[in-house]
């Protein structure tokens, strides 16, 4: 399956990797034993969270940033986020001179809120949820002059789509990858790079039972949203389908798998007992498909995206221990 006409080219991908990797350094993708006994497949993982924002959004920041500091420069970027987005652009927004201003729901991780101030941006507090709180940031862009930044867009897909790059090039003839999708920017990165270089990897989207809204939309062919994000896996609590990442799943993925919580907190258990990594709710939500399609994966080269290792220490005693 292909994705269609691409945001970018091959040449504009390369490019945008020597730029992130100017910044930060290609994260390593490590085929785990106990991992292969564990699901019977060979299992590589790409490991986003040894950035240092612990998350695989800081890419997309970096190649965001640096236009907006040349067409823009000194721009005051605003943007809604659970945390993964907005430590990126404070973290990118400070290499490039510009001001950041995160809103966030009440709460948030008090974690990611105070690795965001560290980091820089200015953090505002509103709302019950992602959704109230991307309509504060909205308002205040516009009352206050300020650029807002979605969780996706070209620049943003275009740099974290350099992790696909690394793992397609540095992993030959894997047979599948799974790729967490809240917004959708990591799963359409991985199509697009996986289209350009010619390979014929097929990609699986993982989303939690409980906020399902692209497994539902995939399924109709067209945008369904739902009126729940009920999942600990901040990272995929998305209600609403971004219209453009859809069409992109639609014409590039094999398929959206779901996996219960308690799935996906056995999943961050067997990465911290198989590979003593730490990795959050989404990030692990890959591994949980893998494990729930074993029988079919036995015997596959296979990927999982460990896209960030942000969890609260308080959350991953009360969901894994």
């Amino acid at each position: 399956m292909t994705s269609g006409h691409p945001m970018f080219s091959l040449p504009d991908l390369q490019r945008a990797a020597d730029l992130v990797h100017a910044h930060l350094p290609a994260s390593p993708q490590i085929a785990w034993p106990l991992l292969q006994r564990r699901t019977g497949a060979e299992v590589w993982v790409k490991h986003e969270n040894h950035l240092p924002t612990g998350a695989f959004k800081v890419r997309g920041g970096v190649v965001f940033a640096e236009r907006q500091s040349r067409e823009n420069p000194g721009c005051g970027l605003i943007s809604a986020t659970r945390g993964n987005h907005g430590q990126s652009l404070a973290w990118a927004g400070s290499r490039f001179g510009l001001p950041v201003t995160i809103v966030v729901p009440f709460g948030n991780s008090a974690e990611k809120n105070a690795a965001m101030q560290a980091l820089g941006a200015t953090l505002i507090e509103h709302g019950s949820d992602f959704e109230e709180a991307r309509e504060e940031a909205h308002r205040r862009a516009a009352s206050e002059g300020l650029l807002f930044v979605p969780s996706f867009g070209s620049d943003l897909v275009m740099g974290v789509a350099t992790y696909a790059l690394e793992l397609f090039q540095s992993v030959p003839d894997l047979d599948a990858v799974y790729v967490p999708i809240g917004l959708g920017s990591g799963i359409c990165g991985t199509i697009m790079a996986r289209d350009l270089l010619g390979l014929a990897t097929r990609v699986i989207g993982v989303q939690s039972t409980g906020a399902d809204c692209y497994a539902r939309s995939f399924a109709a062919g067209h945008v369904v949203a739902v009126n729940r994000a009920d999942t600990k896996a901040d990272g995929i609590a998305v209600r609403q389908p971004d219209p453009d990442a859809l069409r992109i799943i639609l014409g590039g993925a094999e398929r959206i798998v779901t996996v219960e919580d308690q799935q996906i907190a056995a999943a961050i258990g067997a990465y911290w007992t198989d590979t003593h990594n730490l990795i959050e709710g989404a990030g692990a939500a890959p591994l949980a498909a893998l494990i729930q399609d074993a029988g079919a994966m036995h015997g596959k080269r296979v990927a999982v995206i460990a896209s960030g290792g942000n969890i609260d220490l308080s959350l991953f005693r009360s969901w894994v221990g």
